[in-house]
């Protein structure tokens, strides 16, 4: 993905695909619980979120 992961200080994040009346419904999502570490993605827009301070995964932008 071109577009990096947004950093999320807890352990939830909450996408709406920006926008105001443009996005989409508020998806909450859930960080760290299948891959700790590992970027969530939004299913409505693909925006992809990590918890911050964790970037040991990222290399050049992709997993692993």
């Amino acid at each position: 993905n071109s577009v990096p992961p947004i950093e999320v200080d807890g352990h939830v994040a909450v996408c709406d695909g920006g926008g105001g009346a443009l996005g989409h419904p508020v998806e909450y999502l859930q960080l760290d619980t299948v891959v700790p570490g590992s970027p969530v993605t939004c299913k409505y827009c693909g925006l992809r979120y990590v918890k911050k301070g964790n970037h040991d995964h990222l290399v050049s932008g992709s997993l692993y």
